[in-house]
């Protein structure tokens, strides 16, 4: 309970003298976390005790209980109170006068309130029928009145949950997968339910209602402390918005970071990730020991003793030790997995014979194994090599390196295994850098997972591509780093190559694998960089990415690589029109590596249908285009079945060259509320004998919303767009003012810049920013604006977020000086700022 100094504020029972303590209370900024939350049930105790004392009087068989989150004390400054009004059913008139003399109060100071009005025998059937009453119960605790009827209750409550438990645990696993489904996972939530998500605090009164079933218990490892992180952060969150609310908007995390003390609002994030990482992994092992006891319990007893009788006859006759000869437990199966490591009941388990104080690698041989297996490790397994292990020498020991590969190898199933590790503090024991990349939010909506996380599911992508490289193991090593220096200031593949050598040195690999590695992670984003955001066309483009990658082993592992970064990121990351632009780019460079001198640019020959519609613009002096997409179905060309980011139809126009093409397309394509998912705008060389230029224009589109328009609609206001008599400045006006956007989270502001050296025949200049409607026509606007031509364009959309590269010459077609450059590149930022 709180001091006196709290409580003499509220020895009125009245509403006033409550609140002016209460504001008291939560106004003292010494005074924060659990002795906070344990004034604020102490003060709310008084003042209801106060209130049910005065309302009762002469009243008997009557008490009044908190349930919930009150039952507990775990009273955040906006939390509901839940209360329960019990009564032996003698003097039901008096008891309803009672609950209105308790309940308007507090609704009268704007608290909310979770409130009940029950027999024991009432709130017992309705826990039966209701889970979510029966959790609350389990946590009941008394307040004022008849002590005998509460602790009745509690008692019976506790009888009846420990008799169900085989038929409810299930029940309660069920709702918290499916909350889980709804609400996602606290570890990797840039914006986590505190409460709902999966490793939040509903979790944990999951695991209390567990252990009150005597079932199976958590791991205590953390778990409190894990607790009272989540509700100081839940106490300061409703301080900082004033309101009952769980979610940690990201507009609120600097304000809730400030008020627990923390330095910025990335820490805050790790911090919960870090709790709810706890709380998962205590859930895992909890469901799983639960689902254990369950499956033993259901074996007939009769089946049970026969097995038995046979188990104790055959160690008899071998003389086994797994049970004493005089009587007692058979022994579990266990089943030798690798040296030192057996399965049992479904777990990896520690041999007998292993020493783990002896056996440095014992470890990874164990997580090796287990993942190979698809079986999860023993918490105590990994709690006693935590323990008792000795530190590998550096560099690694051949096996270490080799049992690392294996688990990075395994799939899925290396997730729970490194959890398991991460959980004991394993990993960063053998990899000392990834504590900076630990829990570390990645404040990019194209991101699902934190670096950590990201870094495993990489791994895990990477596995199903090692038969398509020479060099599995320096794959999966590099997807493992390919991220690790974002824990590090600057550019995170800059810093990334450094730790990458330091890293692969120690574990073991030779001077040559060392260099492949850290050229792999040095340049992991520049396959898919350069395919989205520059001309492949141009051999500049195709030099400097041979130059950069060196080797045909390197590229081949940069392919790989690239893939499994992207298809771990999040579905917005990869598709397959994405992976054909990395394919033909690998292609291109693997040529010149080979030594075959890259093409001019213009001269691959265009497609027997490109070449028809660049004859049909030339006869007709106008735009002509084609729409393709399969009718009646949702599968569009070029895409498979799975693919992550549907990028709509493909759509290509061809038109005299002339000035205002690429806006005009786009303002066309914005009007009819087509979003643009990739673009490429060339010129297209004729047959001999044509005369005339022909732009050619690759779309991919999607639309916002319905069907995709008439491909005749479309060539008629294109028309119309060229020459001057479309308003679509206008017309995206009139629907931005009829239908404004919310506004949800402040993007950043757009970013231009001018990428020197891309090319030696154009300037490169390259947009970032948020996608918006009508977004690539004023590009186009203020490119034609600032007198230049645009050659090339590369737009291509990730998550919310536009990563568009023009290439533009001046009116004679060589690049601009390099002030002019920088001038276009500004006068564009301003013009998508305005």
């Amino acid at each position: 309970m709180a001091g006196t100094d709290v409580h003499d504020g509220a020895e009125e029972s009245g509403p006033g003298g409550y609140a002016a303590a209460r504001l008291r209370l939560l106004g003292e900024g010494a005074r924060s976390g659990p002795p906070r939350r344990a004034a604020l049930a102490g003060l709310t105790d008084q003042w209801l005790s106060g209130l049910f004392t005065a309302g009762a009087e002469g009243l008997r068989g009557v008490s009044l209980v908190a349930v919930g989150g009150y039952g507990r004390g775990e009273l955040s400054p906006r939390s509901d109170l839940d209360l329960l009004l019990l009564h032996d059913g003698s003097d039901g008139k008096a008891v309803a006068a009672l609950a209105d003399r308790l309940w308007y109060p507090v609704w009268d100071l704007g608290l909310a309130l979770d409130h009940s009005v029950r027999t024991p025998s009432e709130a017992r059937r309705t826990a039966a029928e209701d889970l979510k009453v029966q959790l609350g119960l389990l946590d009941a605790r008394h307040l004022a009145g008849d002590l005998g009827l509460t602790a009745g209750l509690r008692t019976a409550v506790l009888a009846d949950w420990r008799n169900q438990a085989p038929r409810r645990l299930p029940e309660l696993q069920q709702l918290c997968a499916e909350r889980a489904e709804r609400q996602g996972e606290v570890q990797y939530l840039l914006e986590p339910d505190l409460k709902e998500a999966r490793g939040g605090l509903r979790d944990l009164t999951a695991l209390r209602a567990v252990a009150a079933s005597w079932l199976a218990d958590a791991p205590r490892e953390g778990l409190a402390d894990a607790r009272r992180r989540l509700l100081d952060v839940r106490d300061a969150l409703h301080l900082a918005t004033g309101r009952a609310t769980d979610r940690l908007a990201l507009q609120e995390q600097d304000q809730v970071a400030a008020g627990l003390g923390l330095l910025d609002a990335d820490t805050l994030l790790r911090q919960v990730y870090e709790a709810a990482r706890v709380v998962s992994y205590a859930s895992d092992v909890t469901w799983r020991e639960v689902g254990r006891v369950l499956r033993s319990r259901a074996v007939r007893p009769r089946l049970r003793r026969l097995v038995g009788e046979r188990s104790d006859f055959l160690r008899r006759a071998v003389g086994g030790d797994g049970r004493a000869l005089g009587g007692g437990k058979p022994a579990a199966e266990r089943s030798p997995l690798a040296e030192g490591v057996v399965e049992q009941d479904g777990e990896v388990v520690l041999a007998r014979t292993a020493r783990p104080e002896r056996d440095p690698v014992l470890p990874l041989r164990a997580a090796a194994a287990a993942a190979q297996a698809g079986l999860p490790l023993s918490p105590h397994a990994v709690r006693r090599m935590a323990a008792t292990a000795r530190p590998l020498p550096t560099p690694w020991p051949a096996e270490a390196r080799e049992q690392l590969v294996t688990l990075l190898g395994s799939g899925r199933p290396t997730v729970e295994v490194w959890e398991a590790l991460e959980a004991e503090g394993l990993i960063t024991r053998l990899l000392p850098d990834w504590e900076r990349v630990r829990c570390r939010p990645q404040r990019n909506a194209v991101h699902v997972w934190t670096v950590d996380r990201h870094l495993i599911e990489t791994a895990v992508r990477a596995s199903e591509f090692t038969r398509r490289v020479s060099r599995p193991d320096l794959l999966l090593v590099a997807a493992l780093l390919h991220d690790i220096g974002k824990g590090w200031p600057g550019d995170h593949s800059v810093a990334g190559e450094i730790i990458a050598k330091d890293v692969a040195a120690r574990i073991g690999f030779d001077h040559h694998d060392v260099a492949v590695i850290a050229t792999v992670v040095r340049h992991h984003l520049l396959l898919v960089e350069t395919a989205t955001r520059r001309d492949l066309e141009d051999p500049a483009t195709v030099r400097l990415v041979a130059e950069a990658v060196g080797s045909q082993g390197a590229l081949e592992l940069l392919h790989a690589l690239t893939e499994a970064d992207a298809l771990a990121t999040g579905p917005a990351a990869w598709s397959s029109w994405r992976g054909s632009l990395v394919a033909d780019l690998v292609g291109r460079v693997s040529a010149v590596l080979a030594g075959v001198r890259p093409a001019d640019p213009g001269s691959a020959a265009p497609t027997a249908g490109q070449e028809r519609l660049a004859l049909e613009a030339v006869a007709t002096g106008g735009p002509v285009l084609a729409l393709r997409a399969q009718p009646g179905s949702a599968q569009e060309p070029g895409e498979t079945p799975g693919d992550p980011e549907p990028l709509g139809v493909e759509l290509l126009i061809a038109v005299p060259d002339q000035p205002g093409v690429l806006p005009a397309v786009a303002g066309v394509l914005a009007v009819h509320r087509l979003t643009v998912r990739t673009a490429e705008l060339r010129s297209l060389d004729l047959p001999d004998g044509v005369e005339g230029s022909v732009l050619l224009l690759d779309w991919r589109v999607a639309a916002e919303y319905g069907s995709l328009p008439q491909a005749a609609r479309l060539r008629a206001d294109l028309v119309r767009a060229l020459d001057g008599s479309l308003d679509i400045a206008g017309r995206l006006a009139e629907r931005d003012a009829a239908h404004p956007r919310r506004r949800g989270v402040v993007a950043p502001p757009p970013r231009v810049t001018v990428a020197s050296a891309a090319s030696r025949l154009a300037t490169v200049i390259e947009v970032r920013a948020q996608d918006a409607p009508g977004l690539l026509f004023r590009i186009g606007r203020a490119l034609e604006d600032a007198g230049v031509r645009v050659r090339s364009a590369h737009v291509s959309t990730l998550g919310a977020n536009a990563v568009d590269a023009f290439y533009v010459t001046g009116p004679e077609g060589a690049p601009l000086p390099g002030e002019e450059a920088v001038s276009v590149a500004r006068k564009l930022e301003e013009a998508l700022r305005g």
